[in-house]
Order: structure tokens, then C-alpha cells, then sequence
């Protein structure tokens, strides 16, 4: 699938676009069998599936995850690759490519430091990745300063603007209040991309809200990793000593080798 096609979702028939956020092969097929249109792998996902904290994942690994996940489904893939790694823009875009990843989140703060990148610069940086490019990634530009704690809506407007110029496709006010979506997709003159927050409003609210885009961040990754810790807490309680699996491993008589039955056929 071409980044065109992506691209393309960004504006409809069907909006919000909501892309699962798939940290490995198995669950990048679970999401596009269940008929979603394109997938966008979350960095923090990926990360606790390769034993990391968010941010300390290895470029060489982020990339080989991103490429099993890509070769396992015939739906685009996005891939958060966070702040580019500090690596070039002709390095960063190849190694997307062939990776298999037709679209990218590039994120506004500045890693060694934690704080936001200066805007112009980081507008610059995002002008050297399309130049690369050209049409062959969609750009997806977080904006961090919800996150870093700019609660300031002309300053993410401003921000904007400058990533629209530099040619991204999409904008991603990251923890943006949700009432302000449509707005600041007025402002910036791009699709808005929002977070599903388990503990916030759902995609078809977030969509109503002015969001053209859907993602999840690590929440599906840690949904599943719930599931799996409830059914090792089970395993663990059928194994306990005196419960109905414990007595039939003992033959069921409370003591003794195991009984064996006869052989059946088949």
C-alpha cells in the first residue's frame, strides 16, 4: 500500500481514520483482519515489547519491529519514530522505506533535554524529511506542548502552521483538550490527529470533536498485556495446591500416582 493511499484516508469517505496501534507482527494482523484501513505503530508499544522504556528503544530495533509489522499486512503502516533518532533526513526517510512504512510521527521535543524544540527548527527539520521524501511518507507532526506543559493555543497554532508549510499532511497536538480539536484544525489548515485516552472520550466522540484521525498510543498494547497478566493469575490459581487441577494431576484420590485410562481410538 502507497503512502497515497493513506494519505488519502486523512480526508475521508470515512472519518475519523482510526488506526490500531500494533507493537508486533501477531497483533498488526489481528487489526488489519478485523478490516481496519491502515495501521500506526505506537513507539511506547513497541518499546515494552522489546523490553524498553518508552524512548530507550535502539533505532536498529524500532526500525526491525516497524518492518515485521509492516511485511505481516497488506494495509499502510505508520511508524512513530519518534524524534528521528538524530539521524539524517536522507538516512531517517531510507530507513523508513525500507522498512515498508509509508507514513511516520515525528514529535517537536527535544529528547536530550526534554523541553520543545525551537518551532522554526524543528519546521526545518520536517522540511528536510519531505524534501526527501517527496510523496512517498505522510507526515504526521506532533505538537508537543500540551505535553510539555504550554497549555497555549496560539503557540500550538503557530507551530502548526509552520510544520503545514514544511509540508506535513497532519498535525498531532498530543494531549490537546479534546474541545479545542476543531479549532485548532481551523487554525492550522491540516487534519488533527487525537489520542483515544483510556479514561477520555472514544474515537467517534473524538471525531465529532474536530479530530480527522484516531490513535491510541501504548493503551491497546497495555490492554492486551492486562489480559495476559489475568490469565497467568488464573494458571496460577488452578495450580495452587487443593484445587479441582491439582487433585486430577494426583489421580483425583487425594494422593498416589496418577490413574491411567485405557487407550481410546482415533
Amino acid at each position: 500500500m502507497t503512502a497515497a493511499a493513506l494519505r488519502a484516508l486523512h480526508h475521508g469517505p470515512e472519518l475519523p481514520l482510526v488506526l490500531p496501534g500494533p507493537w508486533d507482527a501477531a497483533s498488526a494482523r489481528v487489526f488489519a483482519d478485523a478490516g481496519f484501513p491502515a495501521l500506526a505503530t505506537p513507539s511506547a508499544g513497541v518499546a515494552a515489547s522489546l523490553g524498553y522504556e518508552d524512548g530507550r528503544t535502539p533505532p536498529d530495533e524500532m526500525f526491525a519491529a516497524v518492518a515485521r509489522i509492516a511485511r505481516s499486512v497488506d494495509v499502510p503502516v505508520s511508524a512513530d519514530v519518534e524524534a528521528g533518532y538524530g539521524l539524517s533526513a536522507r538516512e531517517l526517510v531510507g530507513r523508513l522505506l525500507d522498512a515498508g512504512a509509508v507514513g511516520c510521527n515525528l514529535e517537536d521535543t527535544d529528547h536530550a533535554t526534554g523541553a520543545l524544540r525551537e518551532a522554526q527548527e524543528q519546521a526545518d527539520w520536517l522540511a528536510e524529511v519531505r524534501a526527501e521524501a517527496g510523496g512517498a511518507l505522510v507526515l504526521n507532526a506532533r505538537i508537543d506542548t500540551y505535553l510539555r506543559g504550554v497549555h497555549d493555543r496560539d503557540e500550538t497554532v503557530r507551530r502548526g502552521r509552520l510544520y503545514a508549510a514544511a509540508g506535513a499532511d497532519c498535525v498531532y497536538p498530543f494531549a490537546a483538550p479534546p474541545p479545542l480539536l476543531a479549532e485548532l484544525a481551523a487554525a492550522i489548515g491540516l487534519p488533527v490527529n487525537a489520542v483515544a485516552l483510556p479514561d477520555g472520550p472514544g474515537p467517534r466522540e473524538l471525531g465529532a470533536l474536530g479530530a480527522a484521525r484516531i490513535t491510541f498510543g501504548p493503551a491497546l498494547q497495555r490492554r492486551a498485556m492486562a489480559s495476559v497478566a489475568e490469565t497467568a493469575a488464573a494458571l496460577r490459581t488452578e495450580l495452587r495446591p487443593g484445587t479441582p487441577s491439582e487433585r486430577a494431576g494426583r489421580g483425583g484420590r487425594g494422593g498416589g500416582p496418577p490413574r491411567t485410562d485405557p487407550p481410546t481410538e482415533g
